[in-house]
């Protein structure tokens, strides 16, 4: 069996790396989350604070996670040229989008120009994966 693989073109990488920097902050917003102090909430104005302290369900905090880490190993796997980015991506999806239908239909958004995005680049990234490997840039 061989492995036929073409070498992908120059905006792959760029797109590749882009992308890793959008999930790392993704994995930055999910840390600040997860491990804010209250001196650091304190610090926030006051719009910033009320979403801080808000409870949210221990599987939306799950499927944040999984959204963000997944999100970066994809991008890695990318990097790496591997299939594995596919799957990872469609669980980053996935994930992102349970997440954001939760914040939708309880959470009073001021935006939802940065959730929309999200969502966006998630299911780009799937197009682009998949794409990869149809083009046999990653096997």
């Amino acid at each position: 069996m061989t492995n036929s693989s073409t070498k992908p073109p120059v905006w792959f990488w760029i797109v590749s790396v882009l992308a890793l920097i959008w999930n790392g902050l993704g994995v930055m917003a999910y840390l600040v989350r997860a491990y804010a102090t209250d001196e650091m909430i304190a610090a926030l104005p006051e719009e910033q604070q009320a979403e801080f302290l808000m409870e949210y369900p221990a599987w939306y905090t799950a499927a944040f996670a999984i959204a963000v880490f997944a999100g970066v190993l994809g991008c890695f796997a990318l990097l790496l040229r591997k299939k594995l980015a596919y799957g990872l991506f469609i669980l980053s999806g996935l994930s992102a989008i349970i997440q954001h239908i939760y914040l939708f239909m309880n959470v009073d958004i001021p935006s939802l120009v940065m959730p929309i995005m999200i969502i966006v680049v998630c299911l780009f990234l799937i197009w682009f994966s998949k794409n990869a490997i149809t083009k046999h840039w990653i096997s």
